[in-house]
């Protein structure tokens, strides 16, 4: 699995968990999304993503995205 689809995977996940933690616990939860999406944004524009460079060192394979 490439760097590009673990760092998808987790943004999904991340949001997803915002989301419902938002609904079930506490209505702040909902900046975790927030942030995600945000931190996606500022991915697409600078491709600086923290979640890339950890998969690197964790060993993925480098995809088109994160270089």
């Amino acid at each position: 699995m490439t760097v590009d689809r673990m760092v998808f995977i987790f943004a999904g996940c991340v949001v997803l968990a915002g989301i419902a933690l938002a609904h079930f616990v506490n209505p702040w939860w909902i900046c975790l999304s927030i942030f995600a999406g945000l931190n996606m944004i500022q991915a697409a524009f600078t491709g600086f993503c923290p979640a890339a460079m950890v998969f690197k060192k964790l060993g993925a394979k480098p995809g088109a995205a994160f270089r």
